[in-house]
């Protein structure tokens, strides 16, 4: 295909951003605007997901959906596990198909449970199996961050891939906020009856990104998966204990996200505008945390960042368990709060360890005698293949953390407190890891490929 050619069609051939002359003269340009309005469009994805998990707080008999608590769990936990089981089909579709031509496909979907919610919402009477089936549609909007993480990771070279990911990543986190923001605005506008207006708002935004998406997003050749690239992740015995972490950080992140407003009505017994008032300030905190987590990690070493997560996350789940039993909404708010910043950081530093590590195995074999540009290829696209087994397996620990829940409200005491004490065991765990796997005698992963040889300029 010519140049001219591969404009036209927006595909770019030959993308090699650790080129320094490349990347200086165009590549950085045009990443930057991939990396915009990939933000974007897993903005939106990432509040289509999470929509059920405000919709649920508008869910009373005054508007004819008097569902349990239990039930209402039910439904947030739905978009959450179909989100977690797209995400591998998704990273490979970006892979298969193209970043700009993928994210125009998956923005457009979008629209099926947004505009399914719009219509079923307020129907008095609706039975609760068509609910579920709409949450489930909703799971494409969790879909999108893993295919948005790979083609990202495709964009940047190694050295701002902590901080491309953390903003890409934070952006879309941000969803969770805004649309918990929405609802508490249309609560305290409208009233606690009318939650389609939700769903509404979104439905011009998908059409506006979709449109956005097609006319300014590139596909790059580097994104292509060669053959047998996820088996040889999935065989690599970092890509598991990446993903253990990411349970951790990004699992408590959402879990916590889709939860918090349903853990308060049923903790503290709160109405739907105070617990809507407090449930996008975490969210909002934690996405703005993530891309701080990246760049942290580009400077000190994602291990290191990691860990002091997870040492912070076990003091604010102890909060909780103390505010849990003594009944203290403020101690309970401030220990959740805390939670979500953190498992902010620690998701951008837990991913800046999935490039470092392909990154010194490179380097290993470069060292080796191998050839450097081949090594330097196969470790990106391991990378891609990785974030998006992680990413899966991440948001799976969203489901599991909904599912403590249920069962931990569901007791006889209807406390949240064994819930706590299972996720601070958790993160005894992913220290321990840290500890014996990342930093084993006091080794860091490199921050960098700089001790790669420079790759050619030639190729554009």
């Amino acid at each position: 295909m010519s140049r001219r050619q591969s404009t036209r069609r927006r595909w770019i051939e030959g993308w090699n951003p650790e080129d320094e002359v490349f990347w200086n003269r165009s590549g950085k340009r045009v990443a930057r605007r991939n990396l915009w309005l990939s933000v974007l469009s897993e903005h939106i994805g990432f509040s289509v997901w999470s929509m059920w998990s405000v919709l649920v707080l508008f869910m009373s008999p005054d508007i004819g959906l008097g569902f349990a608590p239990g039930e209402k769990f039910l439904l947030v936990i739905t978009p959450t596990l179909v989100g977690a089981l797209l995400r591998l089909p998704y990273s490979y579709a970006v892979t298969r198909f193209g970043g700009r031509t993928w994210t125009v496909f998956a923005s457009l979907l979008l629209l099926v449970p947004t505009a399914s919610a719009v219509h079923f919402v307020q129907q008095p009477g609706t039975p609760l199996w068509v609910f579920v089936v709409i949450a489930a549609t909703a799971g494409v909007g969790g879909g999108n961050f893993a295919s948005s993480m790979t083609n990202i990771t495709t964009f940047f070279p190694q050295r701002h891939q902590g901080w491309a990911l953390g903003l890409n990543a934070g952006g879309g986190n941000l969803g969770v906020a805004v649309i918990q923001l929405l609802g508490l605005l249309v609560i305290a506008t409208a009233g606690d009856t009318h939650p389609s207006y939700v769903a509404a708002a979104y439905l011009p935004l998908i059409a506006l990104v979709s449109l956005l998406a097609a006319l300014r997003m590139d596909n790059v050749d580097a994104v292509r998966a060669t053959p047998g690239t996820q088996r040889e992740a999935v065989r690599h015995r970092g890509t598991w204990w990446i993903s253990l972490l990411y349970v951790g950080t990004f699992g408590s992140f959402i879990g916590y996200g889709f939860a918090f407003g349903l853990v308060l009505q049923s903790q503290f017994g709160s109405t739907p505008l105070e617990a809507a008032s407090f449930t996008f300030l975490g969210p909002l905190l934690g996405s703005v945390a993530r891309p701080l987590g990246g760049r942290m990690a580009d400077r000190w070493g994602g291990a290191r960042i990691t860990l002091l997560t997870f040492m912070g996350m076990a003091a604010g789940t102890v909060l909780l368990v103390i505010a849990s039993h003594t009944r203290t909404f403020s101690l309970f708010v401030t220990g959740f709060t805390a939670l979500f910043v953190l498992s902010g950081v620690g998701s951008g530093s837990t991913f800046k360890l999935i490039p470092a590590l392909f990154g010194r195995n490179a380097e290993e074999a470069v060292a080796a005698g191998r050839d450097a540009r081949a090594e330097f290829e196969r470790s990106r696209r391991l990378s891609g293949a990785v974030l998006g087994i992680a990413g899966a397996v991440g948001a799976l620990g969203g489901v599991a953390i909904n599912l403590v829940f249920r069962a931990s409200y569901s007791g006889p005491d209807g406390s949240g407190t064994p819930a706590f004490v299972a996720f601070l065991a958790y993160y005894a765990l992913c220290m321990a890891v840290v500890r014996t796997v990342f930093l084993r005698g006091g080794r860091q992963e490199p921050q960098e490929l700089d001790a790669l040889p420079k790759q050619p300029s030639g190729v554009r």
